[in-house]
């Protein structure tokens, strides 16, 4: 879908690097682009945009009039997503809700065939809550950094990311434990959940 813009996408990409803010890793991609080529998703919501990069990535396996909505709280990351996906002439594709997703999300009512979460660590029990909510029954969630530098998985305890660390391990617990979700926990990237509802 963006390939007259290839040179622009890796602009995006490389500015995004140079300044320090997080987008989705090259191997996490390569894992969801394999389930987005089966699934053929027509509406993906993601929570949690930055400049853009990962929506713009997952819009290229969307259905013929597919559409992504996803949200972004930061002003700056707001302006620069608008921009990015102006460049990349997808507009009409994607849509950012602007706003806390904490905000956002109790209000939304489309069903969707695939949830990306990569926002506030602290929040991925409630935003797995709202997926959960807003999945289709064949649809699929992916929580990105879910191990979250290997503190998730190891006796970390130090007070600046406790409550991150605590909250990534209680979603880790809930996907896993859920009887009607079967999720696996992949070491891609930053750590890469993905759970789907079981099918009756």
């Amino acid at each position: 879908m963006y390939s007259n813009n290839r040179q622009y996408f890796e602009k995006i990409k490389q500015k995004a690097i140079e300044e320090h803010i997080p987008i989705i890793m090259d191997d996490t991609l390569e894992v969801i682009a394999k389930y987005l080529k089966d699934i053929k998703p027509t509406k993906i919501l993601e929570i949690g945009t930055a400049v853009g990069y990962s929506a713009i990535c997952f819009s290229k396996y969307l259905a013929q009039n597919g559409r992504i909505d996803t949200i972004e709280r930061d002003e700056e990351r707001i302006i620069e997503a608008k921009k990015n996906i102006k460049e990349m002439e997808l507009e009409d594709v994607i849509h950012i809700y602007e706003g806390d997703a904490v905000e956002i999300l109790p209000t939304l009512k489309d069903k969707y065939d695939m949830v990306f979460i990569d926002a506030a660590k602290g929040k991925y029990p409630f935003f797995l809550a709202q997926a959960l909510r807003l999945l289709n029954d064949d649809g699929i969630i992916f929580a990105d950094n879910i191990l979250y530098k290997g503190y998730v998985m190891s006796d970390y305890n130090k007070h600046k990311q406790r409550t991150a660390v605590r909250n990534l391990r209680e979603y880790i617990k809930e996907v896993t434990e859920n009887e009607n979700l079967e999720t696996e926990i992949l070491e891609v990237g930053d750590g890469l959940a993905i759970s789907k509802l079981k099918t009756i």
